[in-house]
């Protein structure tokens, strides 16, 4: 089964992606950061909306999204038992920038999502340290790799490897065209719900189904260069679910599905007594970049299944590449 070049979250200018892998025996995790333009994301905050699909998540930071509308770290992706120790490290960078933080200046909002890796990586070993989060923001680049990489390690999803995975597509509004991008943290589904362009894939695969509840999780972050505010930003971030619909997941009750989007085309000056926005566009123009954003999210799903590879972690527990599934199966 061929693919084109899905494109990925960096093709939004300034966007950068780096991860840090922790892959020996039973530790199968790391980290994963996204930035959101190379400057102090303190000093220039980003503006950014959140959207819970479904809220069976231990995220740090969605209540300050919610309520401020920005950024003020970059975004970290973690295992469940990793998100306190990863928050810490964001906060300590963040002084370290900036050391009126918390004394003289106000304290920082630090952004940690999480996927549970449980089946492939021990937890409880808390492998993950603050300078591994320090390892994979000095490793974003534009470059970067997808599949069991970074956070998405450990992940699983549809019962195959899952991970990390990236696409981009362009939105035309009138005479300007806009690029979005997603990166998603793919740990959810079960097979037999595996969709691949309108295709029950999962079925042919699966032979014999079981009756077993959903119960993974996903983090899709949306990245766009269009004028929106945090208002738009949520709008767009709830689009994420039709990507995600369309791959075959029907957010399960176990499942932890959480969008956010953010904008680069302005920032918020940290000092700024006003802060200069763009025009915006207007809403009733907005659906090319929702379009935009369920197809990215769609094909970085698949993004994270085709990149993967075959990971054998705790307990001799092992997940297959839909690559190797498709060779062995079909």
């Amino acid at each position: 089964m061929m693919r084109d070049d899905p494109g990925s979250i960096a093709d939004v200018s300034g966007v950068t992606v780096g991860h840090c892998t922790l892959a020996q025996g039973a530790i199968q995790t790391g980290v994963t950061v996204v930035r959101p333009h190379p400057g102090d994301v303190y000093r220039n905050k980003v503006p950014a909306a959140a959207c819970v699909i479904n809220g069976f998540g231990k995220s740090v930071g969605l209540v300050q999204i919610d309520e401020l509308g920005v950024l003020e770290t970059p975004i970290a992706l973690t295992n469940t038992f990793g998100v306190g120790t990863v928050a810490n490290a964001q906060i300590r960078a963040a002084i370290a920038a900036n050391p009126r933080i918390g004394r003289e200046e106000p304290s920082v909002n630090p952004l940690v999502f999480e996927c549970n890796d449980g089946y492939l990586n021990d937890m409880q070993a808390f492998a993950v340290d603050e300078a591994h989060y320090a390892s994979a923001l000095d490793a974003c680049s534009a470059d970067f790799a997808r599949g069991a990489v970074g956070a998405g390690r450990g992940m699983s999803c549809f019962e195959l490897k899952g991970g990390i995975g990236s696409a981009s597509r362009t939105a035309r509004i009138g005479e300007h065209a806009y690029t979005t991008g997603a990166l998603v943290l793919a740990n959810f589904g079960r097979l037999s719900q595996l969709i691949i362009a309108g295709e029950a894939v999962g079925r042919r695969l699966q032979g014999e189904a079981h009756a077993k509840p959903e119960q993974g999780s996903i983090i899709m972050l949306i990245a766009t260069d269009a004028p929106l505010d945090a208002r738009q930003l949520r709008r767009l971030a709830m689009r994420a679910a039709a990507g995600l619909a369309r791959t075959g997941s029907v957010y399960g009750h176990g499942s932890g599905d959480i969008a956010l989007a953010f904008t680069t085309a302005y920032t918020a000056p940290h000092d700024a007594d006003f802060i200069a926005l763009p025009l915006l566009i207007n809403d009733a123009r907005l659906d090319p970049l929702f379009q935009a954003a369920a197809d990215s999210v769609e094909q970085a799903i698949l993004d994270a299944l085709f990149s993967a590879e075959t990971v054998a972690g705790r307990d001799g527990h092992r997940r297959v590449s839909l690559n190797e599934a498709l060779k062995t199966r079909t």
